[in-house]
């Protein structure tokens, strides 16, 4: 059973919608810069959305408050995704939506206003949980068949594409809009500098001298549907999600096995779940957070799978910053965008391969190419590794 792809939605550092992100890719302009809208006491490289809750609130008509900036970030993806899709009994409609920060953007301010006794707003508790901005979402757009909220850290919104895939898959859906959202917040920001992997300079995957991510902030979403679902909807593909795979390899709480055991799995069962050889595959958009440990263990896996056919391959994080649960998600979207108009993305910053792998990255855009098959990979904390594969539809 095919499992179609008819609907994106992105805001990210570089864009506020698919055509922006498009746009900044296409010409090489990053988005991370000194922190601007997250109230820090200092001037982190960050990937920052660049709107204010007040300006995000009033593009989508927001007048129902509090919501967080988790949710108006997905609110906005969501949005575009859908389209002019409508809710109808005929079809079996969900959303699985992934997120690691739910509103703790709001509960960090309610936190130190309640410390500081200045009047703390007990409503914005509500923002918190992790499943309110999927039922926000899901609210706004009026869906109510299924409704689900993952959070597999950094593998979080891969894992909600894979299993809206699965769903379709086994006949319990027609059609679900899958992502992730995450906004910036301090206590992720202090919480990777206390595991010294965040870099006080732009990032740089793949590259010897890197030490550390950017963080950045942003939601994708996507609309899978079946082909029931395509009759009614009338709706074009773009492409296929043919392939995809989650393997735990549980190495250890933050870091990634360096022999890349998990990450190696993933990638080889999504290619063999997608009916493509490795060979097929076109372009890899590669986890790529630039940390030392990260990337050398993702490189050894793809030389593990791909042996000396290494595929073209990039990060796009020196884009958009590590986005931590919306990253699968909005690199979800750059893979289809990578289909849909035959383009590499270049890896910003890269200089000198890794000692131990020398595998080189494509430093520059590539236009007109035939990309006829992309592997996205996504790896978590705790071995949490996901892959999926985009491909052409015939």
């Amino acid at each position: 059973m095919a499992v179609r792809i008819t609907g994106l939605g992105l805001i990210s550092a570089i864009g506020l919608t698919v055509a922006e992100n498009l746009y900044s890719l296409e010409n090489g302009k990053s988005g991370i810069a000194p922190v601007k809208y997250l109230d820090s006491e200092r001037d982190f490289l960050v990937g920052e959305v660049k709107c204010s809750n007040a300006e995000l609130s009033d593009h989508l008509g927001i007048k129902a408050q509090p919501i967080s900036r988790t949710s108006l970030l997905g609110l906005t993806a969501a949005r575009e995704a859908w389209g002019n899709n409508r809710y109808t009994n005929e079809l079996r409609t969900g959303i699985i939506s992934a997120t690691s920060v739910g509103g703790m953007d709001t509960t960090e301010q309610f936190y130190q206003d309640y410390l500081d006794k200045n009047d703390p707003d007990y409503a914005v508790l509500r923002c918190h949980d992790s499943g309110n901005t999927t039922e926000r979402i899901a609210a706004e757009l009026g869906i109510s068949g299924y409704i689900n909220t993952l959070s597999t850290a950094c593998s979080s919104g891969a894992n909600a594409i894979m299993l809206g895939a699965r769903l379709i898959e086994q006949g319990k859906l027609d059609r679900v809009l899958v992502g992730g959202t995450d906004a910036l917040t301090n206590f992720t920001i202090n919480g990777f500098r206390s595991l010294m992997i965040y870099d006080d300079r732009w990032c740089r995957p793949f590259d010897e001298s890197r030490t550390g991510l950017n963080l950045g902030e942003g939601a994708a979403f996507l609309l899978l549907e079946n082909d029931k679902s395509i009759r009614f909807s009338g709706n074009s593909t773009i492409c296929c999600l043919s392939g995809w795979a989650n393997a735990a390899d549980a190495y250890h709480q933050t870091a990634s096995s360096p022999e890349g055991t998990g990450a190696t799995m993933a990638i080889q069962n999504a290619i063999d779940v997608s009916g493509l050889s490795a060979l097929d595959i076109s372009y890899v958009n590669a986890h790529g957070t630039g940390t030392k440990n990260n990337d050398l263990s993702e490189s050894t896996a793809m030389i593990n799978v791909f042996g000396d056919n290494i595929p073209d391959f990039s990060s796009t994080k020196p884009f958009t910053g590590h986005t931590l649960a919306a990253a699968g998600a909005i690199e979800a979207v750059f893979s289809v965008l990578a289909i849909q108009k035959g383009l590499i993305f270049p890896n910003l910053n890269y200089k000198t391969p890794i000692a131990e792998t020398g595998l080189v990255p494509i430093m520059e855009l590539q236009k007109d190419q035939p990309v006829l098959a992309v592997l996205s990979n996504s790896f978590g904390f705790g071995g949490n590794n996901s892959s999926l594969v985009f491909s052409v539809h015939r």
